[in-house]
């Protein structure tokens, strides 16, 4: 079989996965074969796992990577597996959470400039700074921080249990910090039935992605189309929230729609939740009303083959034993409490 043939196979491989059903040309097709053929290769040579984000490009999702999911599952999943090489397809703050659950593995960030508005809306010194005003207080943290930033928290949450672990905490204490995104605190809030700023200290982070919805904007697509079901990430602002038909994170979002039969569905999130959802769902229909991420956007396929041929110092996650052990303990907390 001669090179043409094997990228014409691995052409047919990604056209059979979804990627032409998402708009790909053939000329795309061609460009992202070559990258995933020479990718695929390499990584069946070493001892390397590469996880991605929901939200990363399509060719990525369905090219190469190992798993897929949110970032909490990855880095889970990176755990379990035997590989000892990480390239972590997502943002900075997932690859340090992969790096806090794995310290024995190297874990690699393929795009420098992959960071987070919301991971950092926060820093150390303003999480002390809170912790100083309400002695005594546990401190709840979104996964989407830094490790400096978990390692100065009581307890880590997702999108998906942040509810669950805010009850239990509530049974026992009467005011919980909560950080960084407001939204979600807000939404948080409102579901538990407590009062921000007294019972639930927030913080005034945001999802570049998230904020910039306009909950003006779901009435408008109800009536244009008359039984769509819309699904938004509890990230968005309360008024949309509470517009909509589930609010929920991206795993989430797709069981919703795996188990629901609607004529068709708006996923108000990142684009890449959309591209997953028309790929495994091909008999759905969905109505766009996204926004891409710029920090998730940032990896491509060729940041991936580099990646695994010659990695810089800098794509390497480095972090110092101590503060892998400090936030250890709070993702611990989470599991013990979500269980």
């Amino acid at each position: 079989m001669n090179n043409r043939e094997v990228i014409w196979g691995e052409m047919d491989r990604l056209t059979k996965a979804g990627l032409s059903q998402l708009g790909y040309t053939e000329l795309e097709l061609e460009r992202a074969a070559e990258l995933t053929y020479q990718i695929n290769q390499r990584k069946s040579k070493e001892d390397v796992v590469i996880p991605a984000h929901v939200y990363q490009r399509a060719e990525i999702l369905y090219g190469v990577a190992d798993f897929v999911g949110d970032s909490l599952k990855l880095s889970r999943l990176c755990a379990e597996s035997p590989a000892k090489k990480i390239v972590f397809c997502g943002v900075r703050f997932m690859a340090e959470t992969a790096k806090i659950l794995s310290p024995d593995k190297e874990v690699f960030l393929p795009a420098l400039e992959a960071g987070c508005s919301l991971a950092d809306s926060i820093t150390r010194e303003e999480i002390c700074k809170l912790k100083s005003e309400y002695p005594g207080v546990p401190v709840v943290s979104y996964i989407n921080t830094t490790a400096e930033v978990k390692a100065e928290s009581d307890v880590i949450v997702t999108s998906a249990n942040a509810s669950k672990i805010l009850q239990a905490l509530f049974q026992k204490h009467d005011r919980i910090i909560f950080l960084p995104d407001e939204w979600m605190g807000r939404n948080l809030a409102r579901e538990l039935n407590k009062k921000v700023g007294e019972e639930l200290i927030i913080h005034n982070g945001k999802c570049i992605v998230h904020e910039g919805f306009d909950p003006g904007a779901v009435e408008h697509y109800r009536r244009q189309y008359p039984g769509v079901k819309i699904l938004a990430h509890t990230e968005c602002s309360p008024a949309l929230v509470a517009a909509v038909d589930f609010a929920g994170g991206t795993g989430d979002m797709l069981k919703y729609i795996k188990n629901t039969s609607a004529s068709s569905y708006m996923l108000v999130t990142e684009c890449g939740l959309g591209d997953m959802a028309r790929a495994e769902f091909p008999d759905r229909h969905f109505i766009p009303m996204c926004r891409l991420c710029p920090y998730m956007k940032a990896t491509d396929l060729a940041h991936v083959l580099k990646t695994l041929e010659t990695p810089s110092s800098e794509q390497r996650i480095e972090l110092p034993p101590e503060l892998i052990r400090a936030a250890r303990r709070p993702l611990d907390r989470m599991f013990e409490l979500s269980t």
